[in-house]
């Protein structure tokens, strides 16, 4: 299986993918806004590669449950510093996590080569012209609503079957707009519009996803189901973040999306080496 990303290329069977978060935001629900100064996310992003992050996700408006949305301009006044810097500093492919095409278009001029995008679940197509026009990686998520509502009632009577059958619409919509297969990424969307169930269902039916012959991208850390579940804030998360992590890879997922990254690359190179001995 072949991913590209502007200049990169990624083949499986491989290691599986640790991507690094770095949220150019006041407002995460993770970090508090540590990083939101331009020089404090650039030495963050540069200490996740130093740690095995093989991509840097850099966002500059969050997408936690009734975050209340960034305008345009205030997104690219955050994440092009971070970019263009780190764009002169690392070999590493950066990915811009935005929803926006204005933005979307200026990061990737700027270096970034991968777009993810929250949003997918959209009727209309200009982001998506953007990176094929790009020729850029692309993260489709599913989201049920949007961040303002998506946690207040989501509603399914089969998540896995339905999240499987958006993707199969979206990658031939992708394709319509001349995103080809290999640059596209699959996100299931742990925590978009989903209750702890739905959640924990989808963690369960990963490899309902396989049949699609896309790389499988798992983003679970620190997330709120965990609270949910095992009643943990946010700096407790690590523990059961890093069991979906390792869980996700052995039902199919190519890449994590990771703030711990050191501790995930660990967790995921013995799972990995203990499923290469598995008879």
């Amino acid at each position: 299986m072949l991913l590209r990303a502007g200049p990169f290329e990624f083949r499986w069977p491989r290691t599986a993918l640790v991507m690094g978060i770095v949220n150019v935001t006041p407002d995460s629900f993770s970090d508090g806004g540590r990083f939101f100064d331009p020089d404090a996310a650039v030495a963050h992003a540069l200490a996740l590669v130093e740690q095995g992050a093989e991509i840097l996700d850099i966002g500059g408006e969050s997408t936690r449950p009734r975050a209340l949305p960034v305008d345009e301009d205030e997104e690219l006044r955050r994440v092009l510093p971070v970019i263009e810097r780190l764009t002169r500093q690392v070999r590493t492919p950066l990915s811009i996590d935005t929803q926006k095409p204005a933005v979307a278009r200026a990061a990737l001029q700027a270096g970034a080569c991968i777009v993810n995008d929250v949003g997918a679940s959209r009727d209309e197509d200009a982001l998506w012209r953007v990176v094929a026009e790009a020729g850029a990686g692309y993260v489709c998520v599913h989201m049920q609503g949007n961040p303002q509502v998506m946690q207040e009632n989501p509603v399914y009577q089969d998540v896995v079957g339905e999240v499987r059958d958006f993707f199969l619409d979206r990658l031939r919509r992708l394709n319509d707009c001349g995103v080809a297969s290999d640059q596209t990424i699959l996100d299931v969307g742990i925590g978009f519009g989903k209750s702890l169930e739905h959640n924990l269902q989808l963690l369960g039916g990963l490899r309902a996803f396989a049949g699609l012959e896309r790389p499988l991208l798992l983003g679970v850390s620190r997330k709120s189901f965990i609270r949910k579940l095992l009643g943990a804030e946010v700096e407790a998360r690590l523990p059961a973040s890093l069991a979906c992590a390792c869980l996700g890879i052995e039902s199919g997922a190519q890449l994590i999306r990771a703030h711990d990254v050191a501790e995930t690359v660990q967790a995921l190179r013995m799972a990995e080496a203990i499923l290469a001995h598995r008879k």
